[in-house]
């Protein structure tokens, strides 16, 4: 019987261990053979635009949970995540392709002395994937072994002769230079991409996502495919899930490693120790830069009602670096971390037990309360960022129903916003996505305070 080279996926988000579709460019190029993981090299994760390192917190307990020691890993933290509208043009709180390329090349050499190895795999999540092939194409090949490109829209999120400038243009100046050549990869670094097979909301052939709806945007399902790379399809995954889900883990292992990991599960520690960093919203635009003066309380919550277990088991002032932590945690408790940051909401956010310690446990303060919410009790938001919420695709459930500001299709929203009487205030609210169930408690708008349910998985 004669098999297609490629096999479409359906359901991948459910089924984490189906096979993914391969296929490769011209020139493909094969990871290296199999070795001990103490021969393998160290890896840099590198998150997308408006993101921050905290996001491949599940990948890095996955590689430990398959022996890859912490401090051969490390994800890079760009100071302004955001793109530039215009590429060339310098915008407050915003980044350039020139920054990313800089603030990447400093972080591959930061690895490398800590390490002593002479190359870095380096895997990167959208937008952050043009930053690993600009280092690559412009000086940097020596020092990257991999380079694994999750959901990076490769031929842009649209291509058009309008904004040559805008980095997201598959026409635009800075795509054509880094996608000129018979091969759109450089020799000498292994590539592989991974892409979902029409569930990406960046490349999508209509506009709508990108706020044209009916304009063709000139880019296909394929666009994070390059010339010479192997590309592999994840099946019905979603933008972020390319990079976050354990079947990309898989294929991020595999690639850099040689083998099948030992275990996609997350191995718990018996003992858990959580830090992290609080950022700001400047001028209503995401960074990464540190907040001071915030204070951060932990408490322990029962995980089915949202109540605390007694007092802050963590309480502390953050200094000029917007550092907080170590906080001691059980991997079995769920937790409730107060965020009250300076012009900003105290902000209540529930997360999920901690089954191994993490150094980017980040904490940004939920957004200001607007017009919307005028009339609210409370306010409750459901958020998952590392992945959107697709319906029918998932179970997602606040309070009991589907959120109806999630739009139906390819999954487009990571946040949900459920706004309470005044007289349900002090009552619990359940969020659930697939198997992930968190408790949240309601606290009263008019004190300023919003919950935020953040699924980690």
């Amino acid at each position: 019987m004669k098999v297609s080279r490629r096999t479409i996926l359906q359901g991948a988000a459910s089924a984490p261990f189906a096979i993914a579709s391969l296929r490769t460019g011209a020139l493909a190029q094969t990871a290296p053979a199999a070795a001990p993981n103490a021969e393998l090299p160290p890896i840099l994760f590198v998150h997308g635009n408006g993101d921050y390192d905290a996001l491949w917190m599940t990948t890095l307990w996955r590689m430990e949970s398959n022996g890859f020691a912490r401090d051969r890993m490390m994800a890079i933290n760009f100071t302004d995540p955001v793109a530039r509208s215009d590429d060339k043009v310098e915008q407050a709180n915003r980044s350039s392709t020139e920054d990313q390329r800089r603030e990447l090349t400093a972080a591959i050499a930061e690895l490398k002395r800590r390490t002593g190895a002479a190359r870095v795999a380096l895997v990167g999540s959208s937008r952050g994937g043009y930053a690993i092939r600009n280092v690559i194409k412009n000086g940097g090949a020596g020092d990257v072994s991999h380079a694994v490109l999750c959901g990076t829209p490769n031929h842009g999120v649209f291509a058009t002769d309008d904004q040559p400038n805008n980095e997201f243009n598959g026409r635009g100046t800075f795509l054509r230079s880094l996608n000129e050549g018979e091969s759109e990869v450089t020799p000498g670094v292994a590539f592989l991409t991974l892409r979902s097979d029409g569930m990406d909301k960046y490349a999508q052939a209509d506009g709508r996502f990108i706020g044209k709806p009916g304009t063709p945007t000139g880019v296909t399902h394929e666009g994070p495919e390059l010339k010479g790379a192997t590309n592999l399809v994840l099946g019905a995954l979603d933008h972020r899930e390319v990079a976050f889900h354990p079947r990309a883990f898989r294929e991020i292992y595999k690639f850099i490693a040689g083998r099948e990991p030992t275990r996609i599960a997350i191995v718990p520690e018996t003992s858990v120790r959580l830090s992290g960093l609080v950022t700001g919203t400047p001028g209503g635009v995401s960074t990464n830069r540190p907040v001071a003066g915030a204070t951060v309380d932990i408490f322990r919550v029962d995980p089915d009602t949202g109540e605390r277990k007694g007092g802050a088991v963590y309480s502390a002032n953050t200094g000029a670096d917007g550092r907080w932590g170590p906080a001691q945690v059980d991997p079995a408790w769920s937790l409730e971390f107060v965020l009250t940051s300076p012009g900003a909401p105290i902000t209540h956010i529930y997360r999920s037990p901690f089954p191994r310690s993490s150094d980017v446990v980040h904490l940004r303060a939920a957004r200001p309360l607007g017009p919307a919410d005028k009339d609210a009790g409370a306010v409750v938001i459901m958020s998952r960022p590392r992945g959107y919420f697709g319906l029918p695709r998932d179970v997602v459930l606040l309070d009991g129903k589907e959120p109806a500001d999630v739009k139906p299709g390819v999954p487009t929203d990571s946040a949900a916003t459920l706004r309470l009487a005044a007289g349900e205030v002090g009552r619990n609210i359940v969020a659930q996505f697939g198997e992930e169930r968190i408790v949240a408690r309601t606290w009263p708008a008019l004190e300023n305070r919003i919950a935020i349910a953040e699924l980690t998985y």
